[in-house]
């Protein structure tokens, strides 16, 4: 079976407050795998961490299969001041996909639910602050880079995707 019909044998859901311990548990493994210093890692750790106060704001998207939940997206409105000058965008706030499921197309598959989402919504574009390790990811589904305008707020690493 190939990589991408692996990603189909799943199924996308809305993910609330009683997912919240299994989607940290993805967020925190999937840390695991970044290529940062174990001391940056676990310092870092509880700032990419959901509680039920952040779904007042975010959308949480599970990927979710026979073997339970394995990958998680989370999105929101993108601040005016960081929309690329395109109106309305929706900001992919993270995506983590379990390390033992990764590179099935598992992340790519909760990346098009999020862009059909958006395009719903309205939106005219997504933005990406992408870690280091995922810039390839997201230059290969045609994402592209943004410029530092601000060095003392810009995020070194943003993607853009218009869908217009």
């Amino acid at each position: 079976m190939s990589e991408v019909a692996l990603a189909d044998l799943y199924v996308v859901r809305a993910g609330g407050a009683e997912d919240l311990t299994g989607v940290n548990r993805i967020i925190e493994a999937a840390i695991g795998t970044w290529d940062l210093p174990e001391r940056v890692k676990r310092l870092a750790l509880p700032l990419y961490r959901y509680s039920e106060v952040d779904l007042t704001h975010l959308d949480l998207r599970l990927l979710e299969g026979p073997g339970g939940v394995l990958a998680v997206a989370a999105w929101e409105p993108a601040d005016a001041r960081d929309d690329p000058g395109a109106g309305s965008a929706t900001l992919l706030h993270g995506l983590y996909v379990r390390p033992d499921a990764q590179r099935r197309g598992l992340g790519t598959r909760l990346l098009e639910d999020g862009i059909r989402l958006a395009r719903v919504s309205g939106s005219q574009g997504i933005l990406v602050r992408a870690q280091a390790g995922a810039e390839d990811f997201f230059q290969r589904l045609g994402f592209s880079r943004l410029p530092v305008r601000n060095e003392a707020r810009d995020y070194a690493a943003r993607f853009w995707l218009s869908l217009n």
